[in-house]
């Protein structure tokens, strides 16, 4: 993966667009174009309703931030090959895809022209974030959620060397067999993170840093290696990867 031009990831377990995430925004466009691009996607099969919710705390976010927003209209693969939206990315400082249901977001996203677009402006420099389904969707597979076993759907395969567990505090609370969930069908090549509420890791896409208020998590079989605030993880490529 020849990221060296590239812009900064992150993969963020909850709380996209809120109070207390903004420094981690803030962060993710310093010093590029004040140009927010935000997709809600994945909350499309929950109705109009919670769409129009997170464009409005999107729109909050971007002027908490001194940006502009800037809201993709997306609920279909129509929409994501439609050219006048495709060309609201330009000049993009930051795309976030925000949460959801993230199967529904990587069927409506893959092989379209607003992916490539998105691909191509977060390699030129752009800031890349995606937020529990938008986190999700940026590896090569999607578990279905409630029942990983059951299968999944591919994803968006940017970040094909990892698998993402968002909201990994309250699903382990929840479900205290997550990680074993998330490991079926797991590739030996595969890394598989969990990312805690209100907490990020930031950098990628082999070195990241841990932001927010909690913990992310490298899972090993029945092994958890917790990285907190400040200290930085490894996800390393395989040749596979590259």
């Amino acid at each position: 993966m020849n990221s060296h031009q590239a812009g900064p990831l992150a993969l963020v377990g909850s709380g996209e667009y809120l109070p207390i995430m903004a420094d981690i925004e803030k962060g993710l466009i310093a010093d590029r174009a004040p140009r927010y691009v935000q997709l809600a996607t994945a909350a499309v099969p929950d109705g109009p309703a919670v769409v129009e919710k997170w464009h409005r705390l999107g729109v909050e976010q971007a002027e908490r931030l001194g940006v502009t927003p800037v809201i993709l209209p997306v609920a279909t693969r129509e929409h994501a090959n439609d050219p006048e939206i495709v060309k609201l990315l330009d000049g993009a400082g930051l795309i976030y895809l925000s949460g959801g249901n993230p199967n529904y977001l990587a069927d409506t996203l893959r092989d379209t022209a607003l992916w490539a677009a998105i691909e191509a402006q977060w390699r030129s420099g752009a800031a890349l974030a995606g937020c529990s389904a938008g986190a999700m969707v940026m590896a090569a597979w999607v578990p279905t959620i409630r029942h990983p076993r059951e299968g999944g759907t591919p994803g968006l395969g940017l970040l094909s060397h990892l698998r993402v567990i968002p909201h990994f505090d309250a699903f382990l609370k929840r479900m205290p067999d997550v990680a074993t969930r998330f490991l079926v069908g797991r590739d030996d090549d595969v890394t598989v993170v969990g990312v805690d509420e209100q907490t990020a890791i930031v950098g990628g896409p082999e070195e990241w840093m841990v932001q927010g208020t909690s913990s992310a998590w490298i899972l090993k079989g029945a092994e958890r290696h917790e990285y907190r605030t400040g200290e930085t993880l490894l996800t390393p490529l395989s040749v596979a990867n590259l």
